[in-house]
């Protein structure tokens, strides 16, 4: 035991800095109320926002949390079950696994993609004259903004199993085939497909945040650049197109590679719900086949749950590979 002696200078010497802290504590909400009321009216302007956040956001996301723990089925009231949700969903549940997988590969290979090829046209449309630039844009554009469903209808017709496929036809005109290749029914073509499907309707919002992001560069960064012996095009988007652009990426990147942990129409269209041995299973059908057609809440809650990580996890991802570490 330690003597009564230092026990009471050691309280001493820690009664000031607890004094300190709380006058410091005191000081900062002072000053954060005096800077809140500074500029109240831009305050009032972002109140509609923060209420709709909370009320569409933050709470669906913790009511979710919340009923991951029970079984809830609408019709009667929910029953703690604790973690045997995600025990079920983990261990005993190999359809979720087969889902889990298809949309990690699907994302894996969609979200990168997507990006570069976001990235990638923009600044192809980037370079060319002013006057063309608003019919590529609306060229390239145009594709993400009609919706999935839709757009599989021609595309069930271009990958369609029989010979009057409009591929297989093509194929088998040239002789790279000798029968028709069962696109929609082979499982090992069917995530192929649906990943072609999306990447040609993924020049959306982040494009044209690039092409945005391309006209905000200022020109005199490009004569600095030659004088200091940048001589081509390649040279000039590493050295300086990059990284004068870090926000645009950020934000393409988090679009493209969060929203593909998304798909779920394009795979339903394409290959049906279920697909031939699941092969088109995604994260978000398995949750629409719980919440939707089965009505189990609890479960389907717990399988967003794990969604919301994965999303969670892929946006901070973005974040450390295109914020300087001064901004992490």
């Amino acid at each position: 035991m330690m003597p009564a002696a230092e026990v009471k200078v050691n309280d001493i010497q820690k009664k000031p800095q607890r004094v300190s802290r709380w006058v410091s504590l005191r000081l900062n909400t002072k000053e954060l109320i005096k800077e809140v009321w500074k500029f109240k009216a831009s305050y009032l302007f972002l109140f509609p926002f923060y209420v709709l956040f909370i009320l569409f956001v933050i709470v669906p996301v913790v009511t979710s949390v919340a009923l991951s723990f029970t079984y809830y089925n609408v019709l009667e009231p929910a029953t703690w079950t604790g973690w045997s949700n995600y025990k079920l969903l983990f261990v005993d549940d190999d359809i979720f696994i087969t889902s889990l997988k298809n949309t990690l590969y699907f994302a894996l290979v969609t979200g990168p993609l997507s990006f570069c090829l976001a990235f990638f046209f923009a600044w192809l449309i980037h370079q060319i004259p002013m006057r063309m630039r608003t019919f590529y844009t609306t060229v390239f554009y145009v594709p993400s903004l009609t919706s999935g469903v839709a757009m599989t209808v021609v595309w069930l017709v271009i990958f369609a199993n029989d010979s009057n496929g409009y591929l297989n036809q093509f194929l088998m005109h040239f002789g790279f085939i000798q029968e028709p290749m069962q696109w929609l029914q082979d499982i090992t073509m069917i995530m192929p497909v649906i990943i072609i499907i999306s990447l040609w309707m993924s020049l959306g919002t982040a494009f044209l945040a690039f092409l945005a992001g391309f006209e905000t560069i200022n020109p005199d960064l490009y004569d600095a650049g030659k004088v200091d012996g940048i001589r081509s095009r390649i040279q000039e988007l590493w050295y300086i197109t990059i990284p004068s652009m870090k926000p645009q990426l950020l934000f393409g990147a988090v679009l493209s590679i969060v929203g593909s942990f998304k798909v779920g129409e394009i795979s339903k269209a394409i290959a049906g719900f279920p697909s031939p041995l699941n092969a088109g299973l995604t994260v978000i059908l398995h949750l629409q086949d719980y919440a939707v057609l089965r009505y189990e809440m609890g479960y389907a809650s717990a399988i967003s749950v794990v969604l919301f990580v994965l999303i969670f996890g892929a946006g901070r991802l973005c974040f450390r590979l295109f914020q300087s570490k001064g901004e992490l």
